[in-house]
């Protein structure tokens, strides 16, 4: 048996020359496709950027943060816009849980037609679901920058308040901000100057009232009472202003006495009217109720 003649696979110049080509060109591609593949900066993968100074940062960022402020610094107050994105807008945007939507005049009209006055302090103190400044702190927003937001949604939904007045420099927010629009605007009447006392008197409450002499809280019931009543109730009570009963007036308090006295506790604790929960304090329910006995006892 004889074998078959075994065929030359190049056999003419062109396929020598292919292959002569064929032999440098593709070594050369798979070194570039290793060199690309073992350099991690053209990696995009999941991962690959784990250990960038910027990853790092974010894993050992402390949860906690200390804000150093200079307090004799110029208060910079924001806008009512500013204020309204990054609060109000939770729930006004859409509407949300029975909120006033946004330029929905329809929602906003009951509301505008109640004046700034309502509106700002049903913002201050909170209503249904809202919670007091839009559950902020003073420490946030001033009320002054509330009152901003207020006249920013208002006039975007149909109403024409004006600007609140900016505080004084060096005063605090919550006193200019009693300066309410109508007051910038030089209204004189005497009633709505006591109910901007008021308001500016319920944002200065202090947040732990005044202890009863002999230090912590006294166990005389009547001494509590009257200390509350002197550190809280007598900004509106005193003076009879935004329809408070007038401390020591027989008559104004004769209505209020006609309800059971769980009903009259009820209004102290809870809030009535532009009377807003506990005053504006923070005082226990027992301290509230004997501020209530100690303003009813001078009306008998």
């Amino acid at each position: 048996m004889s074998e078959a003649p075994h065929g030359a696979p190049i056999k003419t110049p062109a396929q020598l020359i292919a292959a002569v080509i064929a032999g440098f060109a593709v070594p050369i591609a798979i070194i570039v496709l290793l060199a690309v593949y073992v350099d991690n900066s053209t990696r995009t993968g999941a991962g690959t950027d784990s250990l960038s100074d910027a990853e790092v940062a974010a894993r050992i960022h402390p949860l906690a943060q200390v804000e150093i402020r200079d307090a004799n610094a110029p208060r910079v107050y924001k806008s009512g816009e500013e204020v309204y994105k990054a609060v109000c807008s939770a729930c006004h945007a859409s509407g949300a849980a029975g909120a006033p939507k946004f330029t929905n005049t329809a929602d906003w009209a009951p509301r505008i037609s109640q004046g700034f006055d309502t509106l700002w302090h049903t913002a201050l103190s909170g209503k249904g679901a809202m919670p007091p400044r839009g559950g902020t702190s003073p420490d946030d927003y001033s009320d002054f920058e509330i009152a901003r937001a207020v006249v920013y949604m208002a006039n975007n939904s149909g109403a024409s308040f004006p600007e609140p007045a900016q505080p004084a420099a060096g005063a605090a927010a919550a006193s200019g901000a009693a300066a309410t629009p109508g007051a910038a605007a030089g209204a004189s009447d005497a009633g709505a100057a006591q109910a901007a006392a008021a308001m500016a008197a319920m944002a200065n409450v202090p947040q732990t009232p005044a202890p009863a002499a002999g230090g912590a809280q006294s166990a005389d019931a009547s001494q509590a009472g009257k200390a509350l009543y002197q550190a809280v109730c007598q900004a509106c009570h005193a003076a009879g202003v935004l329809n408070a009963p007038k401390f020591g007036d027989k008559e104004a308090w004769a209505p209020r006495l006609k309800d059971p006295m769980d009903t009259v506790y009820n209004y102290a604790l809870h809030g009535k009217g532009a009377m807003p929960p506990k005053g504006g304090s923070n005082a226990s329910d027992a301290d509230v109720k004997a501020a209530v006995d100690y303003m009813v006892s001078a009306a008998k």
